[in-house]
């Protein structure tokens, strides 16, 4: 035991101490330095705006930025922005990130997607502007016939057609509402109520 706090006194435990302190440090600061250049530490790529960019652009400008993507599903159409184009992104534009980021797009679709119209036959013309309005179709104008059911729906007509319940239209269709006037007897001539 004698022997051993001896050698803890000695000077080559000391230097032995000494060295064993400055490998680590140096150890260390390899570490770090090794670190530091591979995962590019302080280096950094500022977005760039990919707004209204068709997708082949955005390909080649991303390819120069030194970062990645990955084209998420389509929102819905927004017609301020060009079909298949970005309409959105993260990062946003002018985020600081690290070289090779994935930066998410979301693409603008080719056009509004498809709604079913629904079942308004035989509903108030009030009732059926809000059934249509909820899934997204509007009232263009509502015509009438001679028809016992005052302000009746009796035919839903698009494009000078008439569709019926469960068709398929494009969000925001404006269609026209055929409605009964009141009247018992027929009569040639058809009165339009027109809407902004």
């Amino acid at each position: 035991m004698r022997n051993f706090f001896n050698f803890l006194k000695s000077r080559t435990f000391l230097i032995q101490l000494v060295l064993a302190f400055l490998v680590s440090v140096a150890l260390v600061f390899a570490i770090l330095q090794w670190l530091k250049s591979s995962t590019n530490h302080g280096e950094f790529v500022e977005v760039p705006d990919f707004a209204k960019m068709s997708v082949p652009d955005m390909r080649v400008a991303i390819e120069e930025s030194g970062l990645r993507y990955e084209v998420l599903d389509s929102a819905n159409y927004n017609p301020d922005y060009p079909r298949f184009s970005i309409i959105e992104q993260n990062p946003l534009a002018g985020k600081k990130v690290k070289e090779n980021r994935k930066i998410y797009f979301t693409v603008n679709p080719s056009g509004y997607k498809k709604v079913s119209v629904p079942d308004i036959i035989q509903n108030s013309a009030r009732n059926a502007k809000s059934k249509l309005r909820a899934v997204g179709l509007d009232v263009q104008r509502v015509t009438y016939i001679d028809q016992i059911g005052k302000d009746m729906v009796y035919y839903v007509k698009y494009k000078g057609k008439n569709i019926s319940p469960g068709a398929k239209l494009p969000k925001t269709s404006k269609v026209e509402l055929v409605c009964g006037n009141g009247n018992r007897t027929e009569r040639s001539e058809i009165k339009e109520d027109s809407e902004d």
